[in-house]
């Protein structure tokens, strides 16, 4: 299989030449450890991975003889699986001044963040990586910056193709694990399979004790019919037969496994009456759309959910392109108690950036109208828009305009 470039590399040599360890988390086979051989190619860099029972039990039990057996430079995959590293990993660091000497993957369970964030702070920079995006795929790299202005989104669309729905719902179908770029129908259908019966099934009993499996899989599957909704705990709850508090800690641990992404509520002290629920989304729409059901992508893009999904596509890209680019910024949603609601605010630089989305080629343009709400609560509105299918950038007015969701 031919290796696709990540946006990622950038960001991770930048923090590898500055930390002295770089931890990459994300679900499994988002193509973590491919990535980071990648770059250790033409290196002396040991590898090894904590999947391995006797090297996870060496790790675990002897952490001093672990690194006289295997000696950085070091990739170390899932290391969340011996958390006994850590110390001896922040000893090493404190007695060289070389950086770059640890390259470790797992998946962001809660305990296992803190541990590290606790034990290597200052020693260790921390990136995210999700699945494949739609620009990865296509080999697309954008030099400039992203912030919806006119003129940045104009230099863009030189290197993009056209937009496409169908372009777009075959990624949003197919998904972003790299294992299933090139595979048939059949094919994905038995690797989501195996995904959720091999890696989900035992990661969870692993990290949530979770060992009621029919019982999971109802709650996962309920979560796929709610993507793109505000979580509703009740509603999850009633369908996998569990109680509200287990609902919410099964929420918490396809967060923490990379499965699902929480869009949190705008807050503000100036606008009062806003939501406090969070929307759900799910980090690969692959996944998703296997769940509920959709076996095809045609009958994905002319289903019911077709514009739950592509609400899901942007706020994911949105997500990619903060989590590998620069400069930092925080994704809300805006809903407040008389209905009103904007789909996505991108906070960046203390500006505020409010999109809508829709899956039409030609959307209603009042549909900015709403963005004066930030005006009157004196908050700076920086440019925004609506992200749709339209062929190419439009301006609706000074600050705004139909962007062609490849652009994101």
């Amino acid at each position: 299989m031919q290796y696709v470039d990540r946006t990622l590399e950038r960001k991770f040599l930048h923090m590898s030449g500055f930390f002295k360890a770089v931890l990459v988390t994300g679900a499994r086979q988002v193509g973590k450890t491919t990535m980071l051989k990648h770059l250790a190619e033409g290196q002396a860099r040991t590898y090894v991975s904590l999947d391995d029972s006797m090297v996870r039990t060496l790790a675990q039990t002897d952490p001093v003889l672990f690194f006289q057996t295997y000696q950085p430079p070091i990739i170390i995959d899932e290391v969340q699986k011996a958390p006994q590293l850590f110390e001896q990993i922040k000893i090493m660091c404190d007695a060289s001044e070389e950086t770059g000497r640890f390259w470790l993957t797992g998946s962001q369970q809660y305990s296992m963040m803190k541990n590290i964030r606790e034990t290597l702070a200052g020693r260790i920079g921390i990136l995210e990586l999700y699945g494949l995006s739609k620009n990865e795929i296509e080999g697309i790299t954008f030099p400039n910056e992203l912030d919806f202005s006119l003129p940045c989104l104009i230099e863009r669309q030189k290197l993009a193709a056209r937009n496409n729905i169908v372009d777009v719902f075959e990624h949003i179908w197919r998904g972003g694990m790299p294992q299933v770029l090139s595979a048939d129908a059949e094919l994905r259908q038995e690797y989501y399979n195996s995904y959720v019966d091999t890696y989900l099934m035992r990661d969870v009993a692993d990290v949530g004790g979770i060992t009621d499996t029919v019982r999971f899989r109802k709650f996962l599957n309920a979560c796929a019919a709610l993507v793109a909704e505000q979580v509703n705990y009740k509603t999850l709850a009633d369908a996998a037969d569990i109680a509200q508090p287990t609902a919410k800690e099964w929420v918490r641990v396809l967060q923490g496994l990379g499965i699902i992404y929480l869009l949190q509520p705008f807050a503000n002290n100036e606008l009062k009456r806003l939501t406090k629920t969070p929307k759900l989304y799910f980090c690969d729409t692959g996944l998703c759309a296997h769940l509920s059901m959709w076996l095809t992508r045609d009958t994905l893009m002319n289903g019911a959910a077709s514009g739950h999904y592509f609400e899901n596509y942007v706020v994911l890209e949105l997500l990619k392109n903060y989590a590998y680019a620069k400069a930092k910024a925080n994704l809300t949603y805006y809903r407040d108690s008389n209905a009103k609601e904007i789909d996505i605010f991108v906070e960046e630089n203390n500006l505020i950036h409010p999109l809508e989305v829709k899956k039409s080629a030609n959307p209603d343009r009042r549909e900015v109208k709403k963005y004066e709400l930030l005006d009157k609560a004196s908050l700076a509105r920086g440019s925004g828009g609506i992200v749709c299918m339209c062929e190419e950038v439009i301006p609706i007015d000074s600050k705004n305009s139909f962007i062609p969701c490849n652009l994101i």
